[in-house]
């Protein structure tokens, strides 16, 4: 094992000093968050090294469903709503992304591949929805009056929610157009530096980063998508 992570930890003593120095008080949230991570990424390296060793396709699928639920149960917590909401959206955006990914044979159902790209588009899923929600749960709160307004003109719910939903939809797809926008340029994304460290050919890195980034592009929109449909759907149930 490299314990070159017990050195770098000097890095996170820094802003620990500095927190207690200038009383920000948040110097005990930074060192627990610090051995939290610390314990959990120690428990993921032993935890893949077993994965890693399955060559069960169902198996593998079972854990990608764990990690799903695990999801969903966060993003419940995240955005106050009911807990078959995240599920369906992040199952359904999961299941469409990834069936393409290995139908066309962009990825293969080998465990080094399956589980991380599998738990990549999982985590992208969850931070897509909620801030697709969030924002979506904002604008029906700030624009009361516009809603009410479409309604009494002879809307229905569906279209008076419709210039909230697409708002939410853009909001949640900002950090990805970001990310399209300054890759390579102002920053080595994590795949080709972590590729790179290893030694693969800057190329190969490069379009791998490439998969990864059209993937994130495409998991996003469909979080986004269906968590705003499976919301509005919930939340007209409540209104009637």
């Amino acid at each position: 094992m490299n314990y070159s992570f017990l050195v770098s930890f000097i890095l996170v003593l820094i802003p620990l000093i500095y927190s207690y120095k200038a009383k920000l008080g948040i110097e005990k949230q930074l060192l627990i968050n610090s051995f939290r991570a610390f314990i959990q990424l120690l428990a993921l390296g032993y935890f893949l090294v077993f994965i890693f060793k399955i060559n069960n396709l169902f198996l593998l699928i079972l854990v990608l469903f764990l990690m799903i639920l695990y999801s969903s149960y966060i993003a419940k917590k995240r955005v106050n709503t009911n807990f078959i909401i995240p599920f369906l959206t992040i199952f359904l955006s999961t299941f469409i992304v990834l069936g393409i990914m290995v139908s066309t044979q962009i990825i293969s159902t080998k465990p080094n591949e399956f589980i991380p790209i599998g738990g990549m588009i999982i985590g992208n899923s969850l931070n897509s929805f909620t801030l697709a929600v969030e924002r979506f749960k904002r604008e029906t709160e700030i624009q009361t009056d516009l809603i009410e307004g479409f309604i009494s003109l002879g809307a229905t719910l569906k279209e008076a929610y419709k210039t909230m939903q697409l708002q939410a939809i853009k909001a949640s797809l900002i950090p990805t157009i970001n990310m399209l926008q300054t890759i390579g340029v102002v920053a080595i994304p994590g795949i080709t530096t972590g590729m790179l460290l290893a030694g693969a050919n800057p190329l190969t890195a490069v379009s791998y980063q490439l998969v990864i980034i059209y993937m994130l592009v495409s998991i996003n929109l469909f979080s986004a998508l269906f968590g705003i449909m499976f919301f509005m759907k919930y939340k007209d149930k409540n209104e009637i």
